[in-house]
């Protein structure tokens, strides 16, 4: 059996005190990892093994960190050097000869004062019961930090906490972000499936007639890009600082709307036994052809992180979940099958030219999707009996 990888944040509420230590031995990790990838960098040294040949020594010389503390800011280094090189490899810095690719091929890795530094369980313990913890710091080791979580997440991470926690902090607060392993349910056999249409007007539809409005979070986002647009005209460093924040805020934002959706989703689908059918929307951007206005918040839209939630949530609950190409879904008739461009007179209707049927557009479309993943369920599963 699997596991299914859940991420687990808690606040810390350390006393003054406790909060310069933990900012000092961020600053300090932090420090070592910049030279270490600027070390990296000139000698074009990016295994784990090969930099801690030449710069695990210095670093507790030079930066006062413990042996385990070393090798982390090491593994921390290697592993952003493997993530910026993989982005190289797939496209995701530019094109062979762009000014950003040549950018990130000559430019080492700097790491903020503040970014998130891994624990250990050598270096960090847990106390549930307490709700505090014990962590290393370069002042030494700090006893009975408190933190605060929910019921859930104490009861989660007491049983399913594995390996490493991130320590953070962010927007004046500290957290630690820690990783749970919780086992695979068995995906039950559904009755049926719940189609999910993803839209811009509409977040989501699904094929019960449930739609999830986007006037509210459409009119926030509008606020937002009015706000990033007058400060990004003002150019003074309060106003980045204030860039920065909002950013996050609204991406704090994006992601509570989206596991809310997907929680009432899931839900739903695990209430009925059916399955969750969702579109398929690798290259969303590249493919579809919008006004400007609408352009603006397919590109801002987390719509791939939607999915994920839903898929993460449906693992945890037993419900399957398949993907299915979403070409047509919108022109065809959930009906009897005709598709025409016709069948759209306006963004919400939808009439059938060959039957008459009527129905709102999204909802026709989310109807289509759950038909082709009790298909799309057929055919692997067929496959896999064969096999």
């Amino acid at each position: 059996m699997g596991v299914v990888k859940l991420v687990v944040q808690v606040r810390l509420l350390p006393t003054p005190e406790q909060a310069a230590a933990l900012e000092a031995t961020l600053r300090a990790v932090n420090a070592a990892a910049t030279w270490v990838a600027a070390l990296a960098h000139q000698r074009r040294v990016f295994r784990n093994y090969d930099l801690r040949r030449h710069a695990y020594g210095q670093i507790k010389d030079d930066y006062r960190l413990a042996a385990q503390a070393a090798q982390h800011v090491i593994k921390k280094v290697a592993d952003a050097y493997a993530t910026l090189h993989a982005n190289i490899r797939n496209g995701n810095v530019g094109r062979p000869g762009s000014a950003r690719r040549e950018r990130a091929l000559a430019t080492p890795i700097v790491f903020r004062p503040g970014a998130a530094h891994p624990f250990d369980d050598r270096c960090l313990s847990w106390q549930m019961e307490a709700r505090t913890v014990s962590i290393w710091t370069t002042r030494g080791r700090m006893k009975n930090v408190a933190f605060t979580a929910s019921a859930d997440q104490l009861t989660t991470l007491a049983a399913y906490r594995k390996g490493e926690s991130d320590l953070l902090y962010r927007d004046g607060r500290w957290f630690l972000i820690a990783t749970c392993d919780l086992p695979d349910v068995p995906v039950r056999t559904p009755n049926g499936f719940t189609g999910v249409d993803l839209g811009i007007v509409n977040i989501a539809t699904t094929s019960g007639g449930v739609r999830h409005s986007g006037k509210t979070l459409n009119a926030v986002r509008h606020r937002h890009r009015e706000l990033r647009r007058r400060l990004q005209a003002k150019q003074t460093k309060s106003a980045k600082r204030l860039l920065k924040r909002r950013r996050r805020a609204e991406a704090r934002f994006a992601a509570n709307t989206n596991h809310i959706i997907a929680k009432q989703i899931v839900t739903e689908a695990a209430r009925t036994g059916q399955g969750i059918a969702l579109e398929d929307l690798q290259g969303i951007r590249d493919r579809v052809r919008l006004r400007k206005p609408q352009r603006v918040t397919l590109h801002s839209w987390s719509f791939h992180q939607l999915g994920g939630f839903i898929a993460y949530k449906a693992a945890r609950q037993g419900v399957a979940v398949v993907h299915v190409d979403p070409a047509y879904t919108s022109q065809a008739c959930s009906s009897c099958g005709h598709v025409d461009k016709r069948n759209r007179p306006g963004q919400a209707t939808f009439s059938c030219t060959s039957c008459g049927f009527a129905e709102h557009a999204d909802v026709n479309a989310a109807r289509n999707i759950a038909s082709r993943g009790v298909a799309g369920w057929a055919v692997s599963h067929a496959a896999d009996d064969a096999a």
